[in-house]
């Protein structure tokens, strides 16, 4: 008997071979259709697709991008299970540099609270000590000099274009653009030489005080800001030709990490992640402080909600800012930027001097030698600190990354009672798994980046 004559006896159940039971089930399964050559089946895969079904879970695999990774901004672990290169659950794992800024707080004075604050988000310390030192003052009920409001605001600014260069150096850097990195940072030098000129200090300036400013600015700094402001308009131009026109950036980051209007509301997400999904929701705008109504500046916004578009937005937002510092040079007039209340204004007759400290060697001669009153009273209120009325104040500015916010208790003594701070990277890392999950693992890298969350402030 040939095969073919035992497969079709199989099919009426006629064979009588050891083989008959395999046939059987052969042909069971196969397909098959008449031809003038005969009987032709077709074997194929049938059941293949309920093979998969079941392994299905079994092909999953869980990985740790993190906490010591490029990529993940600091030190942030993220843990993936994933199906192949397809991410199928994230979770964020913090918690690695946390510092305990909010509880140390509370064992300063009021004033010694800012050099703690300016250490969280560490890329824009100057919002820190902003939305800090307002809640200070509300609760004061004071109100800072004209001149330490404008110079606060063009310091803010210079250090958001900062904040912005950074995320696209370290964005680039981790989505294979080396050229963004070597040009974000140059650029970010820039800047830092500027708020080192100004402040003293490249970074944690700690140069924004309760009730204005620790000194006014130095003679020439018109001139440095106003040739700072050339630079960045010669510059800024080139992220444009290099990466908004270019094919695989626009590539790598369109239609990723998308996350639309009502996760992000959800979600408490603000920022430009908040603007990308066309919400106009900026601080500066709807809540003005410190002058910024004065200003004419616009919020760029997008209905694309994606990583291409959050680049998009904070390219737009550095010409922005250098519009607001212009505006500063033009509305600046001189007069005091420290209020004139000896009780809280500290230190006092603040100037650089050779000890490097601030202090005055004029302001030093006076207190030491000619008035013993002075001397006690500026000795208390460096020690002890002054004493803020009993209440609590919750003071929000817009951070580069967000809705920075202060919630500041007083007892009525020279300690905070209570410190809590609003972390915009920390609310907004909570959109991480709504924007990866479901994506490759390769989208995670971009994803995050767009977040540009800085680990110093989620751990505080």
């Amino acid at each position: 008997m040939t095969t073919s004559d035992r497969i079709a006896d199989a099919t009426t159940g006629t064979d009588t071979t050891p083989e008959g039971s395999a046939s059987a089930e052969r042909a069971r399964y196969a397909e098959h259709r008449e031809t003038t050559e005969g009987r032709v089946y077709t074997v194929s895969g049938g059941d293949w697709d309920d093979v998969l079904s079941d392994a299905t879970h079994d092909e999953r695999m869980v990985i740790n991008m993190g906490p010591q990774h490029p990529s993940t901004h600091g030190v942030l672990r993220l843990v993936l299970e994933m199906e192949g290169e397809t991410v199928t659950q994230l979770r964020s794992v913090i918690g690695y540099l946390h510092t305990g800024i909010e509880k140390n707080c509370e064992y300063r004075t009021w004033t010694q609270g800012v050099t703690f604050v300016t250490r969280m988000d560490y890329l824009s310390p100057l919002f820190n000590e902003m939305g800090y030192c307002l809640g200070v003052e509300k609760l004061l009920g004071i109100e800072v000099p004209r001149r330490a409001q404008l110079l606060r605001v063009l310091l803010m600014e210079l250090n958001r274009i900062g904040s912005h260069l950074v995320y696209i150096a370290t964005g680039g850097m981790e989505l294979g653009a080396t050229t963004a990195m070597t040009l974000g940072f140059r650029e970010r030098e820039e800047v830092l030489h500027l708020l080192e000129h100004l402040t003293g200090l490249r970074m944690n300036h700690a140069f924004i005080r309760p009730g204005g400013l620790a000194q006014d600015m130095p003679a020439d700094f018109h001139e440095k800001v106003t040739a700072f402001c050339k630079v960045m308009d010669e510059r800024l131009p080139l992220y444009d030709k290099l990466f908004t026109g270019q094919p695989i950036w626009r590539n790598r980051l369109k239609g990723v990490g998308y996350l639309p209007l009502d996760a992000c509301i959800a979600l408490g997400v603000t920022g430009p992640v908040l603007r990308s999904a066309g919400l106009p929701w900026d601080l500066r705008k709807v809540e003005p402080y410190s002058c910024y109504d004065e200003f004419e500046f616009d919020v760029p916004t997008s209905t694309e909600a994606d990583c291409w578009a959050r680049y998009l937005i904070r390219v737009e937002e550095m010409h922005q800012s250098l519009r607001i510092v212009r505006q500063v040079l033009d509305k600046l007039e001189p007069g005091p930027v420290m209020v004139e209340d000896r009780k809280i204004a500290w230190p006092a007759q603040l100037s650089i001097s050779s000890d490097g400290m601030g202090n005055s060697l004029e302001h030093v001669r006076k207190i030491m030698g000619q008035s013993m009153e002075s001397l006690i009273h500026h000795f208390k209120l460096v020690t002890e600190g002054f004493r803020v009325p009993p209440g609590q104040v919750y003071s929000p500015v817009e951070s580069p990354r967000g809705e920075l916010g202060f919630h500041l208790v007083s007892d009525g003594g020279t300690r905070p009672l209570r410190v809590h701070v609003r972390e915009p990277s920390f609310v907004n890392l909570q959109s991480m798994p709504a924007m990866a999950e479901g994506g490759l693992v390769a989208d995670v890298i971009a994803a995050i980046a767009s977040i540009d969350p800085v680990m110093g402030g989620v751990d505080r």
